[in-house]
């Protein structure tokens, strides 16, 4: 069946190692559009933090859309929402306590990509989140942030990979239950509604445009690319994925830095 619709990650895939968009990438992308095919960015970042390449990809209009924050928002590429599940308003404070008490730099992202940390020692790591998603950054404990006023789509622990290492497993046991846990990168350990992966809103976002997920073709990098790749008929890992990543896919592709997406596109699409 001939895919109509591409899902593409962000950082790791879509962009090098320089954080750009290769020429390859850029001619296979547009080639696809030019034949009807739909490309979804699908990303962990805020929608601020996808409008320049969306700019840059000429993907634009209330008939596109992306997929934000790892599932959590599908808005169209005007920034209307079509979905969010988020995260309730009372884990602010625990999440807050949880890592004040251990040390552990951590934040919140809103529906709307502000950045919210309680921590007035900014950590340089938060910082370079704000600054790379083109997002606002707050410093508001929970009791100057009263709960009606935030609308959590995703909390963020951050640290180097020894210190997520040692606090992973403490983190998933915590909040597993009524959260879902995640490891995005090994700098990030993210805290989503139950409900909220790449996969489901891939899923949803399918389904809405009537199409099956034969139709769907994702390419990823990481561990939480996983669930599009579960879920698309056609998945491909980057050939600098992570090795969980790689094996999940139906194919491995060359690197973010060596025409991976221009060569999947060639093998799958045209």
């Amino acid at each position: 069946m001939a895919i109509k619709l591409i899902a593409l990650d962000i950082d790791g895939t879509l962009l090098n190692s320089d954080g750009e968009i290769l020429g390859s990438t850029k001619k296979a992308i547009t080639r696809a559009l030019d034949k009807g095919i739909r490309v979804v960015l699908c990303s962990g970042r805020p929608i601020d933090g996808l409008t320049n390449f969306l700019n840059e990809l000429g993907i634009k209009g209330s008939g596109e859309y992306v997929i934000t924050l790892n599932g959590a928002l599908i808005r169209n590429t005007d920034a209307d929402i079509i979905t969010e599940n988020l995260v309730p308003n009372s884990f602010y404070r625990e999440m807050t306590a949880f890592g004040l008490a251990h040390k552990i730099p951590f934040n919140i992202v809103d529906s709307n990509s502000r950045i919210i940390t309680a921590d007035h020692n900014v950590d340089p790591m938060i910082y370079r989140q704000a600054y790379e998603n083109n997002a606002p950054l707050y410093i508001r404990t929970p009791d100057e942030m009263p709960e009606d006023n935030i609308r959590i789509a995703k909390g963020c622990y951050v640290g180097d990979a020894a210190l997520l290492d040692e606090w992973e497993p403490v983190i998933k046991k915590k909040f597993g239950k009524a959260l879902n846990v995640m490891r995005t990168e090994n700098t990030f350990l993210e805290l989503l509604n139950k409900a909220v992966n790449k996969g489901a809103a891939l899923k949803i976002l399918a389904e809405k445009l009537n199409l099956s997920s034969d139709e769907v073709m994702v390419i990823g990098d990481e561990r939480n690319d996983i669930e599009m790749f579960n879920y698309a008929g056609t998945s491909v890992c980057m050939g600098n994925g992570q090795e969980d990543a790689k094996k999940a896919a139906d194919y491995v592709t060359g690197s973010n830095d060596r025409d991976g997406i221009a060569e999947a596109f060639e093998k799958f699409v045209f």
